[in-house]
């Protein structure tokens, strides 16, 4: 297959070219580097790298043609800093979407995979399952959520075969280190390495459902290689979660280093916990990595294994 991935050299989109290379697809790798995330932007040697701002429709639309699968991670990524520019959120999450799916139409691509973000759902009482109402506390969410629209608009209006994959909490190999947004399990990381003490937002009793990349990677192949008789799968929502959660103050402990408590950011859910009952059912998927075992695994080595390497030695 043609693939291509937009924000291929971030952290998850990076992991899906990586995965698509291994199968031996033709790949495209499309990021602005622009995260303010990351130290460091992967690109995968064995895709073809094209720099370029996805809100620039005249410049990806001819990278379309021929193109069988569309892996959508491009995004303005961050609650906070969402918060302090949202008109570039909405400019990257909702124009920029819009770009990818007009592009994929236009070029007859067989299927979009969309990946949004378990902040859809705000407040909502977990377990969080798909058909629960949107809760956006953020213009992160407001934008990923339209995002998740236009994806159904683009189905139901014109039949185009798209999923949307909504992540809980990613971490793992190659996640972003830089600043004082990054996912928390890589900052604790990053100040656990420099002999910093991590910062807790809040009292640290926050919960969050942890999933590691590798699951989130298998999920986009299980929705990309889903064969056209499974109806229920395009246009439709998708938790990618373990559904299991942890406090932040839990994951501290894990860690095992000093800590101290920052003040509360605005915007932020208090608990996610997802329900992965569909996802189980029409994709037959299931998460394979516990964060435990993760964090013993990194405590023990002083480094983490690829995903491929713990599976083989794990399961």
């Amino acid at each position: 297959m043609k693939c291509i991935v937009t924000g291929g050299a971030g952290f998850i989109g990076g992991h899906i070219v990586d995965k698509l290379v291994e199968d031996g697809h033709d790949v495209i790798s499309i990021d602005s580097e622009s995260a303010i995330s990351n130290e460091e932007f992967y690109w995968n040697p064995q895709a073809q790298k094209i720099v370029r701002d996805i809100c620039d429709y005249d410049k990806i639309e001819p990278l379309f043609r021929d193109t069988d699968w569309v892996f959508h991670l491009a995004a303005e990524a961050r609650i906070q800093p969402a918060i302090k520019d949202p008109c570039r959120a909405a400019a990257t999450n909702v124009v920029g979407t819009c770009n990818v799916l007009q592009a994929a139409r236009e070029n007859g691509v067989d299927r979009v995979i969309y990946s949004s973000t378990s902040s859809a759902y705000g407040r909502n009482p977990s377990p969080l399952t798909e058909d629960m109402p949107n809760d956006c506390l953020n213009p992160y969410s407001v934008t990923k959520v339209a995002g998740e629209d236009l994806c159904r608009m683009y189905h139901n209006l014109y039949g185009m075969k798209v999923v949307t994959l909504r992540y809980f909490n990613v971490y793992g190999e190659r996640q972003p280190l830089k600043g004082q947004y990054a996912p928390v399990v890589g900052i604790f990381l990053r100040q656990h390495e420099n002999r910093e003490p991590m910062t807790i937002v809040g009292d640290g009793l926050q919960r969050r459902d942890f999933t590691h990349v590798y699951d989130v990677v298998e999920a986009n192949m299980l929705a990309a290689m889903s064969p056209p008789s499974n109806k229920e799968l395009f246009g439709g929502i998708f938790n990618v979660g373990v559904g299991h959660n942890y406090s932040v103050l839990e994951l501290a402990k894990m860690i095992g280093y000093d800590y101290i408590h920052i003040p509360e950011r605005v915007g932020e859910a208090r608990i996610t916990l997802a329900d992965t009952t569909k996802i189980r059912r029409v994709l037959n998927w299931e998460p394979k990595i516990s964060l435990e075992d993760w964090i013993s695994l990194y405590k023990i080595s002083g480094e983490t294994m690829s995903p491929k390497e713990w599976m083989k030695k794990n399961l």
